[in-house]
């Protein structure tokens, strides 16, 4: 096998007992993490392949459980207007949308997520297909869901045509290694129940994620209110649709009862804490979901919502508005965030038995933060110099099944240029429009 020694790290392990390795170093054979620890390890592997980490503080590959990623040509569009769902984005996307705008949108997006450390993102939109292909070429991995809408999308000229089209995707890719196929109905007041149990179906057979936005929008409970006398969340289980393979998008407009069925039903959940705050839309009760031990992970949402698709980012928010809202500067500490950000984003997406921890076994998605730059001095506490001073530009080296793909903060092999020219081309049609 080819085998290859980080050296000269700090490693944040985020096994259970939230390892802290100072002067680490991690031995990678092939796509597995083969061994952790000290220096002595060096002994052992001597004359192999060797990756100098420079002191800089080695991680976890970064979960980004929530985003539409092609979603990117749209990024800085009406950033200010009122119910911008439907009266902006949804009529965007049916003039601009198709199999080349979601490719090019992918490669940007994953682009992005490449260079902020990110190793693994779930994704909704149109085109899946589009986004698997970008995903895979490039080398990240990814959970990708064909979007189910109740009336004519991008994709499909016919109302719920993402069921047809889910499940053929489903089929095309499941055997892919960095791939994850999914089914991905838009929300529950844009799909009925008929169909949110035909989509529930197909995650059963393929045991496969099936993602949806839930609890997100005040008409969504008015919606549910007034029609079931239920929230979305009471609706959801009465037509037995959560289960362990059910990840939800948001969950902000959420009582104690649905706190109680999301942590019965262990579904997987996405806090998108930048985009929900940057819409207005509230602040999902995401600290007592952790403390319920729940499987809660960090997403961005799409790059027209949250603007940027890093996880580095996310955390920081997640931190202060969380804080703030409380009224309580101990609630989530750094070390918790990471959590999330990493094992928890795995376990969100029944993903943490091969990755989301640097251990044994594990796959090997990592992340060397550098610690150079003047930003990250000096450190006491490197959770907190992770969450509280990092930035994207200080990830230096990113690895996914142990595949150097960001070294020296650049992209390997991954033309940027290119990808930069054909987001400004897609710019030029839209402008247009206008």
């Amino acid at each position: 096998m080819d085998r290859t020694i980080i050296k000269n790290v700090n490693i944040i392990t985020m096994n259970k007992e939230k390892e802290v390795i100072e002067n680490g170093v991690v031995v990678v054979n092939g796509s597995i993490i083969e061994d952790i620890g000290k220096s002595e390890l060096l002994e052992k592997y001597a004359g192999e392949k060797v990756i100098d980490g420079d002191n800089g503080i080695l991680m976890p590959g970064m979960i980004n459980t929530h985003t539409h990623a092609s979603m990117l040509p749209f990024r800085s569009l009406g950033d200010d207007l009122a119910d911008r769902l439907k009266k902006y984005i949804f009529p965007l996307e049916s003039k601009f949308v198709d199999s080349k705008f979601v490719y090019e949108g992918a490669r940007a997006g994953i682009a992005e997520m490449l260079l902020g450390g990110v190793t693994t993102f779930a994704d909704m939109y149109y085109f899946e297909d589009e986004v698997a292909r970008a995903a895979n070429k490039m080398g990240i991995r990814a959970v990708l869901g064909e979007t189910v809408l109740n009336f004519p999308s991008p994709d499909s000229k016919e109302s719920y045509g993402g069921i047809e089209y889910g499940e053929e995707f489903i089929k095309n890719w499941r055997e892919e290694e960095l791939i994850t196929p999914a089914i991905a109905p838009h929300a529950p007041y844009s799909n009925d129940t008929e169909h949110l149990v035909k989509a529930h179906n197909i995650s059963q057979k393929y045991d496969i994620p099936m993602m949806m936005h839930v609890a997100e929008m005040d008409y969504e409970t008015e919606k549910y209110k007034k029609e079931y006398n239920m929230t979305p969340v009471q609706y959801l289980n009465s037509i037995g649709i959560l289960d362990q393979n059910f990840v939800a998008a948001h969950l902000i407009n959420i009582t104690g009862e649905d706190l109680e069925i999301a942590c019965k039903t262990k579904i997987g959940i996405a806090h998108n804490i930048g985009a929900n705050s940057k819409g207005a839309k509230g602040v999902s009760p995401a600290v007592k979901m952790y403390k319920r031990g729940m499987k809660i992970g960090l997403g961005t949402d799409g790059p027209m919502s949250g603007n940027t698709l890093d996880i580095i980012t996310q955390m920081s928010l997640v931190g202060k508005i969380h804080k703030l809202v409380n009224r309580d500067r101990t609630l989530l500490p750094a070390s918790e965030i990471i959590e999330m950000a990493t094992i928890g984003g795995a376990r969100a997406l029944n993903m943490d038995k091969t990755i989301g921890s640097i251990e044994k076994g594990k796959n090997a998605d990592l992340v060397i933060i550098e610690t150079k730059s003047i930003n990250m001095q000096p450190i006491y506490d490197y959770y907190s110099a992770v969450v509280y001073s990092a930035n994207p530009a200080n990830v230096d080296i990113v690895i996914i099944n142990g595949k150097v793909l960001v070294k020296n903060r650049k992209l390997i092999g991954i033309d940027i240029d290119d990808i930069i020219d054909k987001i400004n081309s897609i710019k030029n049609s839209i402008i247009k429009f206008f």
